[in-house]
C-alpha cells in the first residue's frame, strides 16, 4: 500500500519479481494462427459467453461477457436466446474475431436454424448479416453435453463463472 502514498517511491524488489513472474503464466498472449472458440449460454432472463482458444488441448480463456435480457428479449424462444447470446458474442468480440476461423458452441444448433430460416423474421434477418461477416463453423457437442460444461456461464445470479473442478 506504500505505492499509493504520495511522494513514496516504489522498489521493484524480489517479492514482486516473484509475483510478476507467476502471473506471466495465466495471462498469454494470443496465437492468431489457432481459430478462436465463442461458448454461448442463454437462460430466461439473461446471456453470456466465453471467447477463448484451444492452447495444446487445453482451454485459454480470454474474454468472459454477459447481460441481462430487456422484458422484449425474455419474451424470445428459447432458440432466438442462443441465437441472441451468440449475436451479443460477435458484436462484443469482433475486433478479434474478423479475418479469423470461428467456432461457436451453443447448446442448440442455432446457427444451422437460422441460416435455414426461408422466412425469416426482419430480427433474424439482421443476425443473418451479421453472421456472414465471420468465418463461422457451428461446434459439436460432446457425448452429449455442451463443450460450454467447463462453464457455467450464466448462472442464477446471472454471472458468468468458471466451474470448480
Amino acid at each position: 500500500m506504500q505505492v499509493l502514498q504520495k511522494e513514496e517511491t516504489f522498489n521493484f524488489d524480489e517479492a514482486c519479481k516473484l509475483a510478476f513472474n507467476k502471473l506471466k503464466d495465466p495471462i498469454q498472449t494470443l496465437n492468431w494462427k489457432l481459430p478462436f472458440e465463442i461458448m454461448c449460454d442463454a437462460i430466461n432472463h439473461a446471456i453470456g459467453a466465453v471467447l477463448g482458444q484451444q492452447v495444446r488441448r487445453d482451454p485459454h480463456v480470454i474474454y468472459y461477457v454477459s447481460r441481462m435480457l430487456d422484458s422484449t428479449q425474455s419474451n424470445y424462444t428459447t432458440t432466438e436466446k442462443e441465437l441472441l447470446a451468440i449475436v451479443f458474442a460477435l458484436e462484443k468480440f469482433r475486433s478479434y474475431l474478423l479475418g479469423t476461423k470461428v467456432i461457436v458452441y451453443s447448446d442448440h444448433a442455432t446457427l444451422k436454424y437460422l441460416l435455414s430460416k426461408k422466412d425469416a423474421k426482419p430480427r433474424l434477418t439482421k443476425w443473418i448479416l451479421l453472421l456472414q461477416e465471420f468465418d463461422l463453423t457451428q461446434g459439436q457437442k460432446r457425448g452429449g453435453k455442451s463443450h460450454c460444461q467447463p462453464y457455467e456461464l450464466v448462472d442464477n445470479r446471472r454471472r458468468l463463472i468458471p466451474l470448480k473442478r
